[in-house]
């Protein structure tokens, strides 16, 4: 039986992307590094440190800072992305997510959220959301970010469910692993992602019959030949 389905917040649930390449481009500029869009989307999905990592690696500057100084850097992008969160209301919610959950609800399945943003609490209460979850696992419960499992450990665990009792839904790779290495059902929102047990394009097509429907084909005994 299905007991309980847990999104990714960033491109799932709502889509802030934009928000975080504004911030990461402004903080990158200020130690003569440039990133354009086609490197943010390397960034999707993984913790902010990570990022931070990513972009030094890429400026050529990755042993130029110490460890205070790229925290200080971290700490800055993040002050611009709360700044900007001011600007998200419930309209930002991405298609077909309050419908979904509201189906979810009604068909007594819980719901988890599992995200690398220490905003995710934030975001939820921008969206009018954070009662339509259970529970939120975001990175201040976990030591290792996605692909590692860890997070959506955390967040079945809130749950109290198993991982075999339990949908994913990511929209990016490196959460697809994640929920894969947890043992659980991925769903995969966008294209170009591998291993996802079920591949939509847009957040639309997500319902709780189509979760329901995936769920029975998963669980559905394979015939001997």
């Amino acid at each position: 039986m299905l007991k309980a389905v847990i999104f990714d917040l960033d491109g799932v649930v709502t889509d802030t992307a934009h928000l975080h390449f504004q911030a990461w481009q402004s903080v990158a500029a200020t130690i003569g590094i440039e990133i354009d869009e086609t490197f943010n989307a390397s960034l999707k999905g993984i913790s902010r440190m990570d990022s931070l990592m990513r972009i030094l690696r890429h400026g050529g500057k990755e042993a130029a800072f110490s460890a205070d100084e790229r925290e200080a850097l971290a700490q800055a992008k993040n002050a611009l992305y709360v700044d900007s969160l001011s600007t998200i209301t419930a309209q930002a919610l991405l298609p077909g997510i309050a419908r979904t959950l509201a189906e979810l609800r009604q068909a007594g399945v819980r719901i988890g959220l599992a995200s690398v943003s220490l905003n995710a609490p934030t975001i939820l209460r921008a969206l009018g959301m954070s009662e339509a979850f259970d529970f939120c696992a975001d990175a201040s419960r976990i030591a290792r970010s996605k692909p590692d499992p860890e997070i959506f450990l955390a967040a079945c665990q809130g749950l109290g469910v198993k991982p075999q009792e339990a949908i994913g839904i990511e929209d990016a790779q490196a959460g697809i692993d994640a929920i894969n290495a947890a043992g659980m059902m991925s769903v995969g929102i966008g294209e170009g992602l591998q291993r996802a047990g079920l591949q939509l394009t847009s957040t639309d097509q997500l319902s709780w019959h189509c979760l329901a429907d995936f769920w029975a084909a998963g669980r559905r005994p394979k015939a001997h030949r």
